[in-house]
């Protein structure tokens, strides 16, 4: 695999460490500020929103300059960002920093998804799109931990300290090997958001909010399955969250190799698998064993539908590659938003602590039911063997 997507995948860990440490350093960015820790937790939802936003505003205003240029100054904007919540002297002050590191997540993964699928011949897209979110996961595993471990150490100003110098790593990295790819130019920026008129488009943002949505708001509330149906202690968590994130890694590669070899047939797969998982994790959650198969499982199979979902609607949106690319990392954070409030709304019920995984498995049911539908419609997967198949039938008989 080309040197180029490592320096991505550094752009990629930089950027996941932003989004997750701060849940680890929370009580002491909340203690710090005098705020309480629901209003600290804006600092969450709002880092999320902001993805959302800037995964579409961003990569549409960026679609007609070149790729590396957009990479370069979005690490600037990441940068500034965590430069200020650093130094931030109040908490609305870190909040804006926040936001404005936030703002160039989805972008970056966007615009990085085309980068690394150009870098790579047709049969090895969706594997160099699962090593650039391979820095993403490795940041759950290994930096998140160490992130706090560090914040808790030294202050968690530290920690956002240590964040800019990824940042400046990533930003030099990819100076120096990607190559300039402009992007296609179209007509108008208007024209960007064509490709919505595309059923498939629209089918494969929805699959993505259903199918990876299942799988976050099942993890949303994950601590409380752990510690009060599961009865790990409360210090055993975080060592249960790196095997979760273990899974990710593994799966994150898994995933993006199949997916190459067969799209259609992998997310199927993926999706029927991660939806067993996550029921057989609600009916065994009592047994610490399978607790601990099942909390890997889930992480595998959940992230190893990220390359292939990226890829398909890559497949669909030709026309404006990195719009779409980014659309689509906002359904991830939309699903996210969207799992967790439907686990919350369960635990509000009085259903349980394996309510949320039941609850995730049933929405990712209804992504693979989305999917199906969106696979056998022109233009999908099974449709286009369907329609080869019978094409070589035809050739059969004459």
């Amino acid at each position: 695999m080309p040197i180029a997507l490592y320096a991505l995948a550094i752009g990629g860990f930089g950027i996941g460490l932003t989004e997750f440490v701060i849940a680890g350093l929370l009580p002491e960015v909340a203690a710090d500020f005098g705020v309480t820790e629901a209003v600290a937790g804006y600092l969450i939802s709002g880092y999320a929103l902001s993805v959302a936003v800037g995964a579409i505003a961003l990569t549409a205003a960026l679609g007609r300059v070149d790729r590396k240029k957009a990479l370069l100054g979005l690490l600037i904007l990441f940068i500034a960002g965590n430069l200020l919540s650093a130094v931030a002297p109040s908490y609305e002050l870190m909040l804006l920093g926040r936001v404005l590191a936030a703002l160039c997540h989805g972008a970056f993964f966007g615009i990085g998804s085309v980068v690394a699928a150009d870098l790579v011949p047709a049969n090895r897209k969706a594997a160099a799109i699962s090593i650039m979110f391979g820095g993403l996961t490795i940041a759950n595993v290994l930096g998140v931990p160490l992130g706090t471990f560090l914040g808790q150490a030294a202050g968690w100003r530290a920690t956002f300290w240590a964040i800019s110098v990824v940042g400046v790593a990533a930003m030099i990295g990819i100076g120096l090997l990607v190559k300039p790819t402009p992007a296609a130019a179209s007509s108008s920026f208007l024209d960007e958001f064509a490709i919505f008129k595309n059923r498939q488009v629209w089918l494969s943002m929805i699959v993505t909010v259903l199918g990876f949505g299942g799988m976050f708001g099942a993890f949303s509330y994950i601590a409380y399955t752990l510690t009060e149906v599961s009865g790990f202690s409360s210090a055993a968590v975080p060592w249960l969250l790196v095997l979760f994130g273990v899974g990710l890694f593994a799966g994150n590669i898994a995933g993006g190799r199949a997916a190459d070899h067969n799209l259609g047939r992998t997310l199927t797969a993926l999706l029927a698998g991660l939806t067993v998982v996550l029921a057989l994790f609600a009916a065994t959650a009592g047994s610490q064993v399978a607790t601990i198969v099942a909390l890997l499982l889930m992480g595998a199979f959940g992230f190893a539908t990220v390359p292939g979902l990226q890829m398909r609607i890559l497949a669909h949106a030709s026309g404006a590659p990195t719009l779409a690319s980014g659309a689509n990392i906002a359904a991830f954070n939309v699903g996210n938003a969207f799992g967790a409030w439907i686990g919350g709304l369960t635990l509000a019920a009085g259903l349980g602590y394996t309510a949320p995984l039941w609850a995730g498995a049933a929405v990712t049911l209804a992504g693979l039911l989305v999917f199906l539908l969106a696979a056998v419609l022109p233009g999908g997967e099974f449709r286009r063997f369907s329609l080869a198949a019978a094409g070589q039938d035809r050739l059969g008989r004459l």
